[in-house]
């Protein structure tokens, strides 16, 4: 395993810091890290109160929330003990919680993220572990259902939804690298990690 840690702007990379594992346990590990901050981010907003008591924005933000949480615990329970990174701790103290767009925005942000991570990382995964790629499709849909109806609450009727920071020229959704993922991710994340397996993995696969 290459020990070593690269240097990604805004992640806490140490070549001490949690190791994402290898082969197909280092994928599980990154979209499991990436599920854990979702989950930490919506439990913020809702802890935070940004939405009024009842309002529609909060019970879409509570529901989301409850769908995050599912698939951490789903990818907690899918790798084995052994195999698994621990909880990671996060920071979310640079996002104003009293501010609606801000929220709306770094959530938009984070889901968009979510689903082009779960794009590049997809044709990482192994064909003897298929049906991972087979639940991680399923995951990845309710991810990209999330980033449209965020988008859709900061620009209602508009095509946010659907621009081209999101869709190629082919009419598909973009993915993003590991190393574009941390960078956008990563400044949430607290704890020292260090990705060089998946890194390494990652261009094995070019």
């Amino acid at each position: 395993m290459n020990e070593i840690a690269p240097t990604i702007s805004g992640a806490r990379i140490s070549a001490d810091g949690v190791s994402f594992g290898e082969g197909d346990f280092a994928i599980l590990n990154y979209a499991y890290a990436l599920e854990q901050l979702e989950t930490a981010f919506y439990m913020a907003v809702v802890e935070k109160k940004t939405f009024a008591a009842g309002s529609k924005e909060e019970m879409i933000f509570k529901d989301i929330h409850d769908h995050e949480l599912v698939h951490r615990e789903f990818f907690k329970a899918a790798i084995p003990a052994d195999k698994r990174i621990g909880e990671l701790e996060f920071d979310v103290s640079s996002i104003d919680f009293t501010n609606r767009r801000e929220v709306l925005n770094t959530a938009r942000v984070l889901e968009d993220t979510g689903v082009a991570a779960y794009n590049g990382a997809g044709p990482l995964i192994s064909k003897a572990n298929a049906i991972y790629l087979t639940l991680a499709g399923k995951i990845v849909s309710v991810e990209a259902r999330h980033a449209s109806l965020i988008s859709s609450l900061l620009q209602p009727g508009g095509g946010l939804f659907a621009g081209d920071y999101v869709i190629d020229n082919n009419g598909l959704e973009k993915m993003l690298t590991v190393s574009e993922v941390l960078s956008r991710a990563g400044k949430y994340i607290k704890t020292a990690i260090n990705p060089a397996s998946l890194l390494a993995l990652e261009s094995s696969k070019k």
